[in-house]
């Protein structure tokens, strides 16, 4: 049994860990290409959302560490398909379709990684439609991007202080070591998987959330910053609350990438709700914190709070919150 971390430990550890400070980068991008919340498509959502008929058009990106491409190039392709669609899910979207972009020394090399991009692309129902395809680079590496469909948008741009934060997330599985991903995606049936894909559009649809995020590199620690800086709110997580798998150390849990994982807020009424949403397709979900005034993320635990991050000091994203015109 290792030792227990105290809470204060806990939280300058994730300070420090590149999962967290990785996403600093994207301030350099956005400052660089003079991107604010106010700009086309609304940077700071997890899609671009691009008002269409019927809805919104929702449009992501994702481009994977060459390290993890490198170390497991089936199951990066397989990611390649699995994160994009959760960030149109996370926007109460529906994915439509995917393109990706594969740089390889040759194609003995490429095979695998297209090959679990097949794969996920069947298992979910959702089609690779084109790319861009190099075989005479130095390096492996993926890009893939995703089309979505919502006719009601979950922004990161609108939880209030009073509602509550969720945390979702399919606990069935286990990491792909030695990296913090959490998989749950492979030893789920493709009809469940499938399945789950109507969680979060119902959900929208339905007004029972306020805002949302789907958990990414960052963890659960580092999207609960980005939720809070987007919206202009502080954020409590109440750690014992959390939804965790059995032996996994908090600290790692904070800073893990699951396969199916989302936070969301909602009124407390509506709480119980959204929770049974998940709970009726066998996935993990509890309310694990409030959504406060300030500007800061606080970890809770039996040994007291620490604070987390104050984006007033240290900006994160450093996109200012806009008027939410598709709320």
């Amino acid at each position: 049994m290792k030792p227990h971390i105290p809470l204060r430990e806990i939280v300058r550890g994730l300070r420090a860990h590149p999962s967290i400070r990785g996403k600093l980068d994207i301030a350099q991008s956005t400052a660089t290409l003079g991107l604010s919340a106010d700009s086309t498509g609304q940077p700071g959502d997890d899609c671009a959302v691009l008002p269409a008929q019927g809805g919104y058009d929702l449009f992501a990106c994702e481009g994977f560490i060459n390290a993890f491409v490198e170390a497991d190039p089936w199951f990066a392709g397989w990611c390649g398909v699995m994160v994009n669609i959760s960030d149109i899910l996370s926007m109460g979207g529906r994915p439509r379709a995917v393109t990706n972009a594969i740089w390889a020394p040759n194609a003995e090399q490429a095979q695998p990684v297209l090959a679990g991009m097949k794969a996920a692309a069947q298992a979910y129902g959702v089609p690779i439609v084109g790319g861009h395809t190099n075989l005479r680079t130095d390096a492996l590496q993926l890009s893939v991007s995703i089309l979505g469909h919502a006719r009601k948008v979950i922004s990161s741009f609108t939880a209030r202080p009073g509602d509550v934060l969720i945390c979702a997330v399919d606990l069935r599985g286990s990491y792909r070591e030695p990296f913090d991903n959490w998989n749950a995606a492979l030893t789920t049936p493709p009809a469940a998987l499938r399945g789950a894909l109507s969680i979060l559009p119902e959900l929208s649809e339905a007004g029972l959330v306020t805002s949302g995020k789907d958990i990414s590199q960052g963890g659960i620690a580092g999207t609960a910053l980005m939720l809070a800086e987007a919206s202009g709110v502080g954020i409590d997580i109440q750690l014992e609350a959390l939804p965790r798998p059995d032996g996994v150390e908090m600290e790692r849990w904070l800073r893990s990438f699951p396969s199916f994982g989302f936070l969301l807020t909602a009124a407390a009424e509506e709480a119980d709700a959204v929770c049974g949403a998940f709970h009726r397709h066998g996935i993990s979900a509890t309310p694990c914190g409030d959504v406060t005034e300030g500007s800061a993320v606080h970890l809770t635990s039996r040994e007291g709070s620490a604070p987390f991050w104050d984006y007033a000091r240290t900006p994160y994203l450093n996109l200012s919150a806009p008027e939410v015109r598709h709320a």
